[in-house]
């Protein structure tokens, strides 16, 4: 497939060519992508397919150069959700109510968003999408009338995609970097319940956190999530510092809650891709609510960790998987 241009208009020729031609994860069936576009579908749609999965209901996700800026699985919408997109909060479908949750996560980093829904599009959602700045969507499929509702967005500029959701990966990822042909296995390790499952928590907040881990294994390192009631309100991505990561998605959570009442910032799930190195990272987390953490462990200073844990009421889960993502 030609594409519009590669990673900046001026790569280009560019080009996607799939590895088997009798096994194509998606196909777009309206507009035409640049190389980051089909980043984006990729990775969006991986991650709302395997949330789906894990949780039993259907996951949403708005991406932004390849790293979600939200994302939800199907819930109830708040007042304020059902005021910014005009919605009737008592009467809003599942497949619209996970990406109206995804989106008003971070609304401003959701501008001109990449979307991803696990369920096909219906009316409702392809009518509210018509109301928002978007550049394109991936999802299974899509209910009879809706294209032409879509084909019509950004003066016929719209992204359509269609997943194949039976599509299986090679068990091998091969890139080349530079000269450089690097490989390893596919990252195909299970993630669920069990990972984060304690008798401490109640099951919401293993919810959170098992949405979480599949949000920052599919986020650019370092990455965490703030979650709560199967919604993020934070992420933060590709910080070097972690503490710097645990820091810019707190905001994004501070934001969230001033949108509503500031004075119940509390129950807020918080996962790290990677090991917590200081107790810092905890401090700052319990600033913005945090009551749950799951994260890999084995830092050299894991006992602080949990310390500082155990000093702020949190009830820390210990994974040991690691879920970098470059």
């Amino acid at each position: 497939m030609e594409l519009r241009y590669g990673l900046n208009p001026h790569q280009e020729p560019s080009t996607a060519t799939p590895i088997d031609p009798a096994r194509v994860p998606f196909r777009f069936v309206h507009g035409n992508p640049s190389y980051i576009n089909v980043l984006d579908a990729a990775a969006a749609w991986q991650l709302v397919k395997e949330a789906a999965n894990a949780l039993g209901r259907p996951a949403a996700a708005s991406f932004k150069h390849v790293s979600p800026a939200g994302a939800a699985t199907a819930g109830p919408i708040d007042t304020v959700m059902a005021a910014t997109h005009g919605l009737d909060p008592a009467a809003t479908g599942a497949v619209t109510s996970a990406y109206v949750r995804a989106r008003d996560a971070d609304p401003k980093s959701s501008y001109g968003d990449f979307i991803a829904v696990s369920e096909p599009v219906d009316a409702e959602l392809a009518d509210l999408l018509r109301r928002v700045v978007s550049d394109g969507i991936v999802a299974p499929g899509y209910e009879p009338g809706v294209m032409a509702t879509l084909s019509r967005k950004k003066g016929g500029r719209f992204l359509v995609v269609q997943a194949d959701p039976d599509f299986q990966p090679p068990q091998t990822e091969t890139r080349e970097v530079y000269g450089l042909s690097l490989t390893q296995p596919r990252d195909d390790l299970p993630l669920t319940r069990d990972l984060v499952s304690d008798p401490r928590l109640p099951a919401g907040a293993v919810d959170d956190l098992l949405l979480g881990l599949i949000v920052v294994k599919h986020t650019q390192s370092n990455s965490v999530a703030y979650l709560r009631d199967g919604m993020t309100l934070g992420i933060g991505a590709g910080q070097q510092s972690r503490v710097d990561c645990t820091q810019v998605a707190g905001a994004k959570v501070d934001t969230w809650w001033r949108r509503r009442d500031p004075g119940v910032l509390d129950g807020v799930a918080f996962v790290s891709d990677g090991a917590l190195p200081f107790a810092d990272n905890v401090e700052e987390a319990a600033r913005h609510g945090v009551r749950y953490i799951a994260e890999p462990g084995g830092s050299i200073r894991s006992a602080d960790v949990l310390a500082e844990c155990q000093r702020t009421g949190i009830t820390l889960v210990r994974t040991g998987v690691r879920l970098f993502r470059h």
